[in-house]
């Protein structure tokens, strides 16, 4: 009897399992929080040496990995949608930005300025892993049915659908946009009368992270506002560079580079590429302008730190509900500074006036004021790297990245090459990876995880170029040389060849003397243009007349049934005065 309970408890201890070896539990998933400034410069942060104090950015970058040849479009849409897809922008549909899109170019394969059928996000990757996907800021992604967050992945978003807004106040920064098309999950949503963008980005992001499943791992997409114009801070920020920027464009401009040298971002016999011509020295400047400039740098400034304030509430958040040791954390920039003015077209000046902007000395920053830095604060800001946003040149392409957290390590400063659509993939690997998505377009992006895990120098090698295409700007990275073309305002159409390992300044053309490697980078070039489908723009091509041109007409469709009506009663009047006159003059 004592042998049949005996089996009969090892029968049912064998059929349930229990006494058997335990597998491991898989570890959680991690989760991800990827931070986009708007226009920030290779050195703007306080980690790459610049000025602005940004002590929670920095506090990632030192226990994780700050990149030094991380790649961006020059351009903020395509930059957005490479770094949500892994894809090329050419192959998402978004190759520009509507504002400077050339009118030959309107409504063809990847020129529809939207994510086109079979691009799938990073979000709609994440979700079958069991991800809440969350999303605040700036989306500039397309804002048609179907085109918003919301139907590309994103649980919950607050999103601003236009290339930037104003900071304080729920109202358009330029003629193109009526006002500012904010949605929440797709729908048209209004501010709050205490908003200021930085400020609400991470309010809102904390509000849906503490939705939900708390155990459930999250996906947090934060598109910051800053520093895309109109630069605008609180002034407890701005006040902290007080002086900061007297000394001009020029003295920062040699400062930052003299910084680069002494960190190795550039050899140490590097030249620092002169200013263009047409730029104005700091010298030529009268007082009263110095100041006005001066304290538009300070804006600039203020406007980095606030928004590294409440990236650290965000950090905190994250530290108080346990949730920030098993987190990713992505920072990076979407191209580089921002060069445009405000002060030279009359015209916006009459459109500023009429909503209520200025651009005094007095309230620089505040509510109601418009600044912005120009392209030679650009210059500097770009230093040791030459031009700015819009342009192929490494002044609008190379800027920061920065990576850190769960399973990544101390990685310290990675001078390897990387592309904007790495990121994609290196996150979706750090996720576990996950399944095809049916009709989903494969990924372009390479993954860094081998490399941020020490497990390879590179992943890029000698003979792999990255190829950049937006508005016919571009630039072929193969190795050490570079190919670039830069487009009117700023550039002329030419091709020009350089050695980054000796002249990251892209002082020296060495397109003459270099041939063999001239015709390798433009036949990568091609390639390239082929396979993703470039339309190259045309002849005489300039960014700033198609912003206008556009503006012009939207304007002008914007105010059609006012004008309309008008000239309605214009033409009425004229007539009822010619009758009048007519019946005045028979009386007579």
């Amino acid at each position: 009897m004592v042998r049949i309970l005996v089996a009969a408890v090892v029968a049912l201890i064998l059929v349930s399992g229990e006494g058997a070896p335990q597998a491991e539990p898989a570890p959680p998933r991690p989760n991800i929080v990827v931070m986009i400034i708007d226009d920030a410069a290779f050195m703007d942060l306080g980690a790459y040496g610049g000025e602005a104090r940004t002590p929670n950015i920095d506090a990632l970058a030192a226990r994780g990995s700050l990149f030094t040849r991380y790649y961006s479009s020059p351009l903020c849409s395509p930059s957005r949608a490479m770094l949500l897809t892994g894809m090329d922008n050419h192959l998402t549909g978004v190759s520009t930005i509507p504002e400077v899109l050339p009118k030959a170019h309107e409504g063809q394969p990847g020129y529809t300025m939207r994510l086109e059928p079979g691009v799938a996000t990073l979000a709609e990757r994440l979700k079958p892993l069991g991800y809440r996907t969350l999303m605040t800021g700036k989306w500039h992604l397309g804002s048609g049915e179907g085109d918003l967050p919301k139907a590309h992945g994103f649980d919950r978003s607050f999103a601003l659908d236009a290339s930037g807004a104003d900071n304080w106040e729920d109202k358009s920064y330029m003629p193109y946009y009526a006002d500012a098309p904010w949605y929440e999950d797709d729908v048209p949503a209004g501010l709050p009368d205490d908003f200021y963008s930085s400020e609400f980005i991470v309010d809102q992001m904390l509000t849906y992270l503490d939705e939900g499943d708390g155990e459930a791992p999250f996906f947090a997409y934060l598109a910051f506002m800053a520093v895309h114009i109109p630069v605008q801070a609180p002034p407890e920020f701005t006040a902290n560079y007080a002086g900061v920027y007297d000394a001009g464009w020029d003295a920062t401009r040699t400062a930052r580079w003299e910084r680069a040298r002494e960190r190795g971002y550039v050899p140490a016999d590097a030249a620092l590429a002169p200013m263009p011509a047409g730029f104005r020295p700091w010298d030529s400047l009268p007082p009263e302008e110095q100041e006005l400039y001066a304290a538009r740098m300070q804006v600039n400034a203020g406007m980095l730190e606030a928004m590294d304030h409440h990236v650290g509430r965000l950090l905190e958040h994250l530290k108080s509900t346990g949730r920030y040791d098993n987190t990713i954390f992505v920072v990076t920039s979407d191209n580089g500074p921002e060069p445009s003015r405000g002060d030279t077209d009359p015209r916006l000046k009459f459109w500023m006036d009429m909503n209520g902007y200025h651009m005094d000395l007095e309230g620089m920053g505040e509510k109601g004021s418009w600044a912005f830095i120009g392209p030679e604060w650009a210059m500097a800001a770009a230093s040791p790297h030459d031009k700015f946003k819009f342009l192929g040149s490494e002044g609008g392409i190379r800027v920061p990245f920065i990576m850190a957290g769960a399973g990544l390590g101390d990685g310290g400063r990675v001078d390897a090459r990387a592309f904007v659509t790495d990121v994609a993939p290196t996150l979706l690997a750090l996720a576990g990876g996950g399944p095809e998505l049916d009709g989903a377009k494969p990924m372009t992006g390479r993954s860094l995880l081998p490399l941020l895990r020490g497990e390879t120098s590179a992943v890029y090698g000698p003979d792999d170029a990255i190829v950049i295409e937006v508005s016919g700007n571009a630039a072929v990275i193969k190795g050490d040389y570079k190919l670039t073309r830069n487009q009117l305002p700023h550039g002329d159409a030419r091709w020009r060849l350089y050695d980054l390992s000796k002249d990251p300044g892209e002082t020296t053309d060495l397109s003459a003397s270099r041939p063999e490697i001239y015709d390798d980078l433009s036949a990568e070039y091609a390639a390239y243009s082929k396979r993703a489908g470039v339309l190259e723009v045309p002849e005489g091509y300039n960014s700033l007349d198609e912003v206008t041109r556009h503006s012009l007409a939207r304007q002008a469709e914007r105010y059609r049934p006012y004008l309309i009506g008008a000239g309605i009663a214009l033409f009425a009047l004229i007539a009822g005065g010619a009758l009048l006159w007519r019946r005045r003059k028979q009386k007579a």
